[in-house]
């Protein structure tokens, strides 16, 4: 009998990710690990290519890991696929076909098999059957499949039964192609909530990895100095000792490099958590918390349970740690929730200054209690994924899509960390952070800016008409802190207009100022061996007039003396990675 070749395919959204789902398929897999091999691809390859990739394998078996993202360019692959390989069996699983796959199979007749729901030991089972030429009919004693029977008959076996978490084989047997790329890895499957749009409320219990487990394979991690390692599990803290003693082990292992990312409930962490959490160095974990509204009658009707008081004060005392990036995240298009209301929730969570801010649309996805309820709610979303939301019995689809413009502009001038001065300056300004970001839209809009890609440069020049135009009497405010931000991230040669060129005299008091730093460093660590010359084309030093610190923290608009400000581009924040920044005084001293 000849060896069968099984091909698993991931179509990842970006090069930075990987996939989780066939890493631990494979891994799983028993005595025909070897004979399953990896493909991955990005949303950006073009469709041909990723068809020719599998075809120059000459797979037997090609199974597909389906996503909202990817579902499309699967379909269209597998169907071409079929036509050039008609003998090779064509294999689907994943959330996008786990929930309608008999439909699946009777609208795509060149699929033949899809797994619904967890896929390691269906997989497994799959390959015994494949693999050693058992009789067709013995399919249907393989729990969690769906498959073309003959002639043309489609089947279902009952669902599997969830896997013991100790029992799955770590994923990862070496990171040879992850330089570079995200490392996704998985101790909880299952989540106490219900929260009616997401999948992972189907099943209510939690099954956990047991610690001694995840600690061997931590290390393997740490000692590979892996960049990033993100948690897929849901709420990761909702067993405390699970996640506290994982932490405490990151902590205690730290390699200097590695960070970890979790999804976590924000109102569960604990005093003693808070405690660890300061010991931690400045960019070992990334916090991600979703509180999606803050509309109580939203949250009761979405059934989530979240305590958005302990929320706000959690968030705040972590923030001002200043050592743990924290994202949080609104959505769009949820039950009873109005542009008014989103306006509220929005303010609310910015309010509590988030690193990243997230403002998602809800996507109606199959299996969910949302899909569910889309008729009470008059939930009108696209046939074809992402399946999100365009309008609701509160949001009108033009509402939707000034939404869609907060959303990009928070995503430019928040999210980038490029413009902090500017944003406080622009929110003392307004008084109102979605106002803020709804105008700043509609200018783009009214330009025409939408929809055409912009350097970096040019978005703080198109920030400096927008201010220009509105706030006439703050010019030289703007134009200060637009310098700032600008400088914050790199040394700019060749400044936008904003930028005041620095006179003779304010020049030489830098070089000056600079052969002090050269002789004998005060301020500036890491230049040693360089002379004024070269650390005048390293380190940017600028005079300014308004207190942005003051701006900063107290969201106060305050002139002052002229003072000047050291960007130092060797010593960055590591949590968004802007220069260093001193004040002095003209004479030099701190």
């Amino acid at each position: 009998m000849n060896k069968k070749k099984i091909l698993l395919t991931a179509i990842n959204a970006k090069y930075i990710h990987s996939n989780l789902a066939v890493y631990s398929l494979r891994a799983n897999a028993g005595k025909y690990t070897a004979q399953v091999e990896l493909a991955e691809f990005t949303i950006n390859h073009r469709r041909e290519e990723i068809l020719q990739g599998i075809f120059r394998e000459k797979p037997d078996m090609v199974g597909f890991s389906c996503y909202i993202w990817n579902i499309e360019y699967v379909l269209d692959v597998a169907e071409n696929l079929k036509k050039i390989l008609p003998g090779v069996r064509i294999l689907l699983g994943g959330p996008e076909v786990s929930y309608d796959a008999v439909e699946r199979l009777e609208g795509h007749e060149y699929v033949d098999m899809i797994i619904a729901g967890e896929g390691e030991n269906t997989f497994r089972e799959l390959l015994e059957w494949y693999c050693e030429g058992r009789p067709y009919k013995e399919l249907e004693n393989i729990c969690g499949l769906c498959y073309r029977g003959k002639p043309g008959k489609i089947h279902m076996t009952p669902a599997r039964e969830p896997a013991r978490m100790d029992e799955l084989h770590f994923p990862y047997r070496d990171l040879e192609d992850m330089e570079n790329r995200i490392i996704y890895y998985e101790t909880i499957r299952g989540c106490p909530f219900s929260c009616s749009y997401c999948l992972s409320s189907v099943e209510k219990s939690v099954r956990l990895r047991s610690l001694p487990l995840v600690f061997e394979e931590l290390d393997f991690f740490l000692e590979h100095y892996v960049k990033q390692v993100k948690f897929v599990d849901r709420t990761f803290n909702c067993n405390h000792k699970h996640a506290y003693e994982i932490w405490k082990y990151i902590h205690e292992h730290d390699n200097g490099i590695t960070n970890f990312h979790f999804e976590i409930g924000g109102d569960l962490l604990r005093e003693e958590d808070f405690e660890l959490f300061q010991t931690f160095r400045p960019g070992l974990v990334q916090f991600e918390i979703g509180v999606q509204s803050t509309n109580p009658e939203t949250v009761r009707a979405i059934r989530r349970r979240a305590d958005l008081g302990r929320i706000r004060e959690n968030v705040g005392k972590v923030k001002k740690m200043g050592n743990i990036h924290q994202h949080l995240d609104l959505i769009a298009g949820l039950p009873y929730e109005d542009y008014e209301s989103f306006h509220r929730s929005f303010l609310d969570v910015y309010a509590m200054k988030p690193d990243q801010f997230q403002l998602g649309f809800l996507k109606v996805l199959k299996g969910s209690y949302m899909d569910e309820a889309k008729e009470e709610y008059k939930v009108v979303y696209g046939n074809r994924p992402p399946y999100e939301v365009l309008s609701t019995r509160w949001l009108t689809y033009e509402d939707v899509l000034r939404l869609k413009g907060v959303e990009e502009m928070v995503e430019v001038y928040y999210n980038s960390f490029q413009f902090p001065a500017a944003m406080a300056l622009l929110e003392c300004c307004t008084g109102d952070a979605f106002r803020m970001y709804e105008g700043m839209a509609e200018y783009y809009d009214e330009k025409g800016y939408f929809g055409k890609k912009h350097s970096r440069v040019s978005r703080y020049e198109i920030l400096w008409e927008y201010v220009s135009s509105q706030f006439e009497d703050l010019a030289e405010e703007f134009r200060q802190v637009l310098t700032y931000d600008l400088y914050l991230r790199d040394y700019i040669k060749n400044p936008p207009s904003f930028v005041r060129p620095r006179d003779h005299e304010y020049l030489a008091w830098v070089r000056k100022f600079l052969d002090g730093e050269a002789e004998n460093p005060q301020i500036l660590s890491g230049y040693d061996g360089f002379v004024t010359k070269q650390l005048f084309n390293m380190v940017y030093i600028g005079q300014f007039t308004l207190d942005i610190q003051a701006l900063l923290t107290e969201q106060s608009i305050r002139k002052t003396a002229p003072y000047s400000l050291v960007f130092d581009y060797r010593q960055r924040n590591p949590l968004n990675h802007s220069a260093r920044v001193t004040r002095i005084r003209e004479t030099g001293d701190i």
